[in-house]
């Protein structure tokens, strides 16, 4: 049998052109005003992922449950760069439900963006970059999804994370209380209380929260305040 030619240098793929090949479902990619969390109100290049395991029941983004198309990393990350801002918002869907998703995180923060990913905490978040600030949507029981928490991801956030509450009625505003003082939240990231649109009075949260003292931030979520529903906004 004749020996098998040696390797020669540039044989194997190089790790950019791995990332290349690299592709992930994606529904669409827009700027907009960052509606929630610490970054509120900046302009942000928001790339939203195809898909979700999860059927929460005040869901507002169900058109990216199927569909999207295929996009590869370095395209997503130039047409980010092309919007000439700051900020980029990762979000869903669910974008861990996608590997690759992990992938797009860590070549966002190498282009030298502010990037934040929108998680529900379902799947496991340690594996995210650590420049990333992951905003980690905790189910209520209102959602219908409270059994899909993963509450290991609890022990692994840092002060750059966020746990967002997202409450539908008392019910959901008492177990979320709870929850923040049984896993002392606050003294491991900001926690934000937000009303489920359209169904829990924005005024009746803010003064429970008044009422309590929680030591919790209070929001809104300006984009639909400026924009309502309409996708891409």
């Amino acid at each position: 049998m004749a020996p098998r030619p040696r390797e020669q240098p540039g044989d194997r793929e190089r790790p950019s052109e791995i990332v290349q090949a690299e592709r992930l479902k994606i529904t669409e990619v827009f700027l907009s005003l960052q509606g929630e969390s610490r970054s509120v109100g900046w302009p942000t290049v928001f790339i939203r992922l195809t898909g979700c395991p999860l059927r929460c029941t005040y869901c507002d983004t169900a058109y990216a449950f199927h569909g999207g198309e295929w996009r590869s990393i370095p395209e997503l990350v130039d047409e980010a760069r092309a919007h000439g801002v700051r900020h980029v918002c990762v979000t869903g869907g669910e974008p861990l439900a996608q590997k690759r998703c992990l992938v797009l995180l860590g070549a966002l923060c190498d282009a030298g963006f502010e990037v934040s990913l929108e998680t529900s905490g379902a799947l496991d978040v340690g594996a995210v970059d650590p420049r990333v600030s992951r905003v980690l949507d905790l189910k209520t029981p209102g959602s219908g999804e409270l059994a899909r928490n993963r509450w290991e991801n609890l022990a692994l956030l840092t002060p750059r994370d966020q746990v967002k509450f997202v409450l539908r009625d008392r019910a959901d505003y008492d177990w979320a209380k709870r929850t923040v003082a049984e896993h002392a939240l606050t003294a491991r990231c900001e926690v934000l209380f937000s009303p489920s649109f359209g169904e829990l009075s924005p005024r009746e949260l803010a003064d429970w929260i008044v009422a309590d003292r929680l030591p919790v931030r209070f929001q809104l979520q300006l984009h639909k305040l400026l924009w309502g529903d309409e996708p891409g906004r």
